[in-house]
């Protein structure tokens, strides 16, 4: 072994080369990562995508207890040090959004208070995304979620396919929103036979974006639904109902504005040619699946022989798996980004694509201080 000399002092330097996770997530001692990753959920199905991202990296689930008390009040207790690491809180959200939201941010705080030195929080489907516009005199909650992240400790967000790229705006500190498509794509090429002969369907206008990248990377055409049963939300946004409409005022009689004619949608039509295909609707969410049933039934009309729904974060409430066993739905394949065993047993049509390895990925890019172009090679910025 050689030796150097460092002012006037001896050291020895071994030539062997510490040992580096790789992109195959060689196992590393946890004692000397200088990281630890923790779950913040209480419930046992929400943690099965904690153990699949650390099974991936190499390390062991951080020790901690999180609980509800017999009073409803969330409790976190960590149970070993954190001082001076990094430190990552896997959270899925399941049906309790609102006591995740709680424990996520007590835990932040525990760890903040246990002078962690950087907390970073892996949100795989960001809670109250779809509340992230104004809708008359109601609230941009996404936006006060994000503040209240940031107060809690958090300093850094890795997030997939937010509803609205935009929201990474309202975060005072860095969001790196990973993308599921690569998982979905490589699902419709290996598992959907004669896929060529399928077409990307956008259930509404405003999925067309998201529908025509599917398209253009599988080499296939693109097919819009358009009409009343279809987009509900964009009508209640900041636009067509808000501001509400202004009473009539005495005052300024000279001022007369033109009036705004009020919306009225078509029936539903297709544009586009489904007869004697497959098709494939894309979209980032799907919950209420009233209206990806509905789509179902025109696409069969109009000839369609099979129909997928591909979907990032399945929600899937209320009904949904009755609903989706009953349609003309063939297929939904989502994500484990949000935890739905439990509506896989109801209906035997939900299938499931893991993405832990991506998620794994960019936590080990984070604390090693490595670019994060990689995840996100050949990602458009309208993708």
């Amino acid at each position: 072994m050689p030796i150097r000399r460092f002012g006037g002092h001896r050291s020895l330097v071994s030539r062997s080369n510490s040992p580096k996770l790789s992109y195959g997530y060689s196992t590393m001692n946890v004692s000397r990562s200088g990281y630890r990753v923790f779950s913040a959920n209480s419930s046992t199905a929400s943690v099965q995508l904690a153990k699949k991202i650390t099974e991936r990296l190499g390390v062991e689930l951080g020790k901690s207890v999180v609980y509800q008390e017999a009073n409803a009040e969330t409790k976190v207790d960590v149970k070993e040090s954190v001082r001076g690491q990094d430190i990552f809180i896997i959270q899925t959200i399941p049906r309790d959004v609102n006591t995740a939201i709680m424990e996520l941010l007590i835990m932040a705080y525990a760890l903040k208070t246990s002078c962690a030195k950087n907390i970073i929080g892996v949100i795989p489907y960001f809670p109250y995304s779809k509340q992230c516009k104004m809708r008359k005199r109601g609230s941009i909650v996404c936006k006060l979620l994000a503040a209240m992240l940031a107060k809690a400790g958090l300093t850094h967000i890795i997030t997939m396919d937010l509803h609205q790229k935009e929201i990474q705006g309202f975060f005072s500190f860095p969001v790196d929103n990973l993308r599921a498509s690569p998982f979905l794509i490589q699902y419709i090429q290996e598992e959907i036979p004669d896929y060529r002969n399928a077409i990307i369907v956008a259930k509404s206008p405003s999925a067309a974006k998201r529908a025509q990248s599917y398209a253009e990377r599988l080499r296939l055409g693109l097919a819009v639904l358009h009409g009343d049963a279809n987009n509900l939300e964009s009508g209640m946004a900041d636009g067509p109902t808000s501001p509400p409409p202004s009473r009539p005022s005495a005052g300024h009689p000279g001022l007369e504005l033109p009036l705004m004619m009020a919306k009225e949608k078509p029936p539903i039509t297709v544009v586009g040619d489904v007869g004697g295909r497959i098709a494939i609707i894309v979209d980032d969410i799907i919950d209420d699946v009233q209206e990806f049933v509905a789509a179902a039934e025109i696409l069969k009309e109009r000839g369609a022989y099979k129909i997928y729904i591909m979907a990032t974060h399945g929600l899937l409430s209320a009904e949904a798996p009755r609903l989706i066993e009953e349609s003309a739905i063939d297929e939904v394949v989502v994500t484990n980004t949000v935890p739905h065993e439990v509506q896989k047993l109801q209906c035997s049509k939900i299938k499931t694509v893991d993405v832990s390895m991506i998620l794994a990925e960019a936590i080990r890019r984070i604390h090693n201080g490595e670019s994060m172009a990689y995840l996100f090679r050949n990602i458009a910025v309208d993708d």
